[in-house]
C-alpha cells in the first residue's frame, strides 16, 4: 500500500515538472535573467511560433511550442 502511494505521488509531481510554462511568466524569468546580464534596452515579444522569421532571436518557447518569446537589444 505504501509503495503505491509513493508511486501515485511520484507520477503526479514528474507530470507537474513537464506541464508547460505560461508565456507571461516565462517571458518575466528571461527579462530578469537579461537584466542581471546588465543589458539595459532590449526588446522581449510573444508571438505565434509560426511568425518567428529569425531563429536566432527565439529565447524561449511557451504554450506547448505554439508560442515563441523573442529577444531584440536595442543597444
Amino acid at each position: 500500500m505504501k509503495a503505491l502511494l509513493v508511486l501515485m505521488l511520484s507520477l503526479a509531481s514528474g507530470a507537474a515538472l513537464a506541464a508547460p510554462k505560461p508565456c507571461e511568466e516565462l517571458k518575466q524569468e528571461i527579462e530578469v535573467k537579461i537584466q542581471a546580464s546588465g543589458v539595459n534596452s532590449y526588446t522581449l515579444e510573444i508571438v505565434p511560433a509560426d511568425e518567428v522569421e529569425d531563429p536566432a532571436m527565439m529565447v524561449g518557447s511557451c504554450e506547448n511550442g505554439s508560442k515563441k518569446i523573442i529577444y531584440q537589444n536595442n543597444g
